[in-house]
């Protein structure tokens, strides 16, 4: 019998301004991916998708989705638009919740110091090397967060 893989809890968020998606070359993977990683201990995974952006782009976001039901606590969680399994090495899988995001409303378009990050619309997509599954989540990030949102966002 073969031992369990390990496994942890990560986010991914695709982030949406303008007509555009987020995009950057990880620089240990090589891979164009969203912003994300790992949910730490007691974090809840809404605030470790916010943070990771963060982090990564300096941008502050909104996450994008409603609750499906009201609750009665101060605060329900955004669910995330998929969740999905990804082996990451052999023996070790992450658990990925996937986010769709756009920026706080005023933001003006600035990132972080990263030659590859930046804000990819759907010509450059065509042109990035992107996997099969990033390409599938940057068209539904766009066709679900498309500019009529954005300025929306902007004007609030």
């Amino acid at each position: 019998m073969s031992e369990a893989p390990s496994r942890d809890w990560a986010v991914a968020t695709f982030v949406v301004w303008r007509g555009a998606v987020m995009l950057h070359r990880h620089a240990k993977l090589g891979l164009w991916l969203p912003c994300g990683g790992h949910v730490e201990p007691n974090e809840l995974p809404d605030d470790a998708a916010v943070r990771e952006v963060l982090e990564e782009s300096g941008v502050h976001v909104r996450l994008v989705g409603a609750s499906p039901v009201a609750s009665r606590d101060p605060r329900a969680l955004v669910p995330p638009r998929g969740v999905q399994l990804s082996r990451i090495a052999e023996g070790h899988e992450h658990v990925d919740l996937i986010y769709l995001a756009v920026p706080e409303p005023g933001y003006a378009g600035a990132l972080i110091d990263d030659p590859t990050l930046g804000w990819y619309g759907p010509d450059d997509l065509t042109r990035l090397p992107l996997s099969d599954e990033i390409r599938t989540w940057t068209a539904l990030a766009l066709a679900e967060l498309g500019d009529a949102l954005d300025h929306a966002l902007d004007d609030a």
